[in-house]
């Protein structure tokens, strides 16, 4: 096994490699070098090479630094981090599929031909068929 590797496993360092995993993407997308975000970072690029291999958690000024460099927000790699400072928002309830009130819709607009009523509809059902009982 080489030095590179991952060898732990856990919560603390599986978010650890996501983290690094998410920088790095970021940075490729962006067509950076390692070198090349180290001179926007003003971190060294055997550091941030560390950070994306997940053998390091940055501290919130590296991060910051990283963002602004790959011209994402500070949250976004926040809560890549685990870190957010937003609480985590209860999942909103389902809401009831208003397949009836939305097929009355479709039936009902003028805008659109009866063939085009047919495939909206057609998709809708494929949709909702199985998300709830039929009304």
């Amino acid at each position: 096994m080489s030095a590179g590797e991952r060898t732990e496993s856990g919560p603390w360092t599986e978010q650890v490699n996501a983290l690094g995993d998410f920088i790095r993407a970021q940075r490729q997308l962006a067509n950076l070098s390692l070198r090349e975000m180290a001179s926007l970072t003003s971190v060294s690029n055997a550091y941030l090479s560390q950070v994306e291999r997940g053998l390091h958690q940055p501290s919130l000024k590296v991060l910051r630094s990283i963002a602004d460099a790959l011209q994402l927000s500070t949250e976004q790699l926040l809560s890549q981090a685990g870190w957010s400072t937003a609480e985590p928002a209860d999942p909103a309830p389902e809401p009831e599929p208003a397949v009836a009130g939305t097929e009355d819709a479709i039936r009902a607009d003028p805008r659109l031909t009866d063939d085009q009523k047919a495939a909206l509809l057609g998709v809708l059902r494929s949709f909702v068929e199985g998300a709830a009982p039929a009304r």
